[in-house]
């Protein structure tokens, strides 16, 4: 599943954007404190011991439920996980989809669905989620008090607005415990292909120098590769900005915890300075420059970087395992890489607090019960064991040490029938409230391809906690400088790269540090360096 949350996550990303505060106004503003007074009894018994879904006996519970991405499955009912949720919550969901026009036009028309998932806890829509959504916590104390046995304090603490309340719950929020559990993996890593490294013989990549010899030993053994590949640059730098960064160990902030610009990090730039040699030998394609994220795949599908600078191995797991299948002996694998020069350890990171969809339950929702039984029973083991792994004792299996093993029937589908698995089945794709920390009970919920490149990552994961949502409030102008700093370093650092020698490397660096002055960047810092503190605050909490 991982694969698809994360490719959909691209898609999300790049279908976020801003509301009007003006439109969500519309929708009706007002103190949230007694959202739930005027809100029916329930008809059941609560109680805080046991899920109110199981107390609820009412029928004929429908909500429509928008999803702010049209690559959502819409399906409800007809595949053996949502249809054992439409059995056990007497609930049946319309799932509606569709971009940020459509969810402007529903804010715009003051008519809500009962549920909204958006993708972003930046935007206008979730920092004034307290004028058109319900509070959280208030809900499960009317409705459903278990939700607090399932819901993490540390996420909900991290989504709590000005107003002390929380309205929206994420989907895969890691939390601290989350990062010392080691059930969570690290997503990237600098790859190999097996056959490249046997016939290269012993390289040093770790090293700037070491880095350049060993792409230029890849390029005389194999001249039909390219040596280095890296992600496409389609929605953000390619793996070469923040993923090479992490492997570097570069600080995320400064010591007293001010904003730290890693992007002009001395040893993130050194190796910038290795990347440029390497172009300026032949032994990067320019074709890499401007490849999508399908073009980058096939490549990768058919084994045609020597090695590659991998961001979010998982949502490319399904590529790398297609490859690994038709040649075991070339298959890739993490080595050791684009080392610190000044002696950090990576810092490998993967989702924080903020997670990815934010689910919310709309004022206008037409039953506030099923809606809040419905997040924790996704939330609760019980749901998590269900969306990811099916019905146990007909799809799977607990072990005795806690782990999870598919029924050989399940497995034979899952193995030899894809299209089934993925319609009838639907296993680990109802992700709206997914977390890693389930899949983890079953390594054969990943591909076999990046098994070793999880394990190999696995000691330098690290949270980033800290510089989360720290841009400038959109709208600002100093988030319309902030995106045309962005916008300049992107192109900047191709140009950098692709530089013909080591003073045109520099030149354009120096402009881009001008640019930045000239965009006031100083004060963009500022703002971030003050949400830095805020988060600090509000983890120290």
């Amino acid at each position: 599943m991982r694969s698809i949350n994360k490719a959909g996550k691209v898609v999300a990303a790049a279908v976020s954007a801003v509301l009007s505060l003006t439109a969500l106004a519309a929708c009706g503003s007002g103190d949230a404190k007694d959202a739930t007074a005027s809100l029916p009894d329930p008809t059941y018994k609560v109680s805080a011991s046991t899920p109110a879904w199981k107390s609820d006996k009412s029928k004929d519970n429908t909500l429509t439920w928008y999803v702010n991405a049209d690559w959502w499955n819409k399906s409800f009912g007809k595949d053996l996980i949502t249809a054992q949720i439409k059995k056990d919550l007497n609930l049946d969901i319309t799932f509606v989809t569709g971009d940020d026009t459509k969810l402007n036009t529903y804010f715009a028309s003051g008519k809500l669905p009962d549920i909204i998932t958006t993708f972003d806890s930046t935007s206008k829509v979730a920092q004034t989620a307290n004028q058109w959504a319900l509070p959280l916590e208030q809900l499960a104390k009317k409705y459903d008090p278990y939700f607090s046995k399932v819901a993490k304090k540390e996420t909900l603490d991290w989504y709590r607005l000005k107003d002390g309340k929380v309205y929206g719950y994420p989907s895969y929020s890691n939390t601290s415990a989350d990062y010392k559990s080691g059930m969570i993996h690290p997503t990237s890593a600098f790859i190999v292909r097996k056959d490249v490294l046997s016939a290269i013989g012993k390289q040093d990549f770790t090293t700037p120098e070491g880095f350049v010899k060993g792409m230029q030993a890849i390029k005389e053994k194999f001249p039909n590769l390219t040596p280095f590949g890296f992600n496409d640059f389609t929605d953000n730098n390619s793996s070469l900005q923040s993923t090479v960064q992490d492997m570097l160990g570069v600080p995320i902030t400064t010591k007293s915890d001010g904003y730290y610009d890693r992007d002009l990090d001395a040893d993130y730039v050194k190796w910038l300075e290795a990347f440029r040699e390497v172009h300026a030998a032949g032994n990067v394609s320019d074709d890499s420059f401007a490849d999508d994220a399908d073009t980058f795949k096939e490549k990768v599908s058919t084994g045609q970087y020597g090695a590659i600078m991998m961001q979010n191995f998982v949502s490319t797991g399904t590529q790398l395992q297609t490859f690994a299948s038709k040649n075991p002996n070339s298959a890739y694998q993490a080595v050791d890489a684009i080392s610190s020069t000044e002696g950090r350890k990576p810092t490998l990171s993967q989702s924080g607090l903020s997670g990815w969809s934010i689910n919310y339950i709309t004022k206008q929702t037409k039953n506030p019960a099923k809606a809040i039984q419905a997040f924790e029973y996704l939330l609760s083991d019980y749901g998590q064991m269900l969306t990811n792994f099916g019905i146990e004792g007909q799809t799977y299996t607990k072990n005795s040490d806690g782990t999870v093993a598919w029924t050989e029937q399940a497995n034979q589908v899952r193995l030899n029938e894809t299209e089934k698995w993925q319609k009838e089945y639907r296993m680990g794709e109802f992700v709206l409230f997914g977390h890693d920390r389930y899949k983890a009970l079953n390594k054969a919920s990943y591909v076999d391809a990046i098994w070793q490149m999880q394990d190999w990552g696995q000691q330098y994961l690290t949270p980033q906690f800290k510089i989360e949502n720290i841009a400038p409030d959109t709208g600002s102008a100093e988030a319309r400088s902030l995106s045309a700093i962005q916008t300049n370093w992107s192109t900047t650092m191709v140009s950098m790269i692709r530089a013909g020698s080591q003073s045109d490397f520099d030149s354009i660096l120096k402009k881009y540090k001008q640019f930045q002055k000239d965009n006031n960047i100083e004060q963009v810092n500022s703002i971030r360096s003050q949400k830095i503190k805020a988060n600090v605050k509000k983890l120290a909490d």
